[in-house]
């Protein structure tokens, strides 16, 4: 069992690994060992997670699940693939853990009348202080 929060925790055998190679530079180390870390987990099917939380699961990784309801997460950052791995593993909870805690909609208000009245004084101290630079026509040298 992987532990995301109090509520949800993730079974073992809902994420699959997958080791590929790496891409990039590198060299022998790069094209002989499989140190990039693909992680699959099925969205569509899991049970540990709330409905809600796979909902918004969904709208916030849109462009990392596939058509058949499969988050993929690729990890590459390291060159072993055992901290690869636990990138992965990272990163899913991170997304879950997101996912799970729902943002406060900010809700629109009015400025006071105080900040208006403060706001407009200073565009008339400003302009003001423009008109000062301007050149006096008429006025020969």
């Amino acid at each position: 069992m992987f532990y995301v929060t109090d509520a949800i925790q993730l079974d073992e055998s809902e994420i699959r690994f997958k080791f590929i190679r790496s891409p990039g530079p590198g060299g022998q180390h790069v094209n002989k060992a499989a140190t990039a870390v693909q992680l699959r987990f099925d969205l569509a099917h899991s049970t540990s997670l709330p409905d809600h939380v796979r909902l918004r699961l969904i709208k916030l990784a849109k462009n990392r699940i596939n058509t058949r309801g499969v988050l993929i997460i690729n990890a590459n950052r390291f060159r072993s693939q055992d901290l690869n791995r636990k990138d992965a593993l990272d990163r899913l909870i991170q997304l879950i853990v997101k996912s799970a805690f729902e943002i406060k909609p900010r809700r629109r208000t009015k400025p006071t009348g105080a900040s208006i009245k403060k706001r407009m004084a200073a565009k008339k101290r400003r302009g003001k202080l423009k008109h000062t630079r301007q050149s006096v026509i008429g006025v020969d040298d």
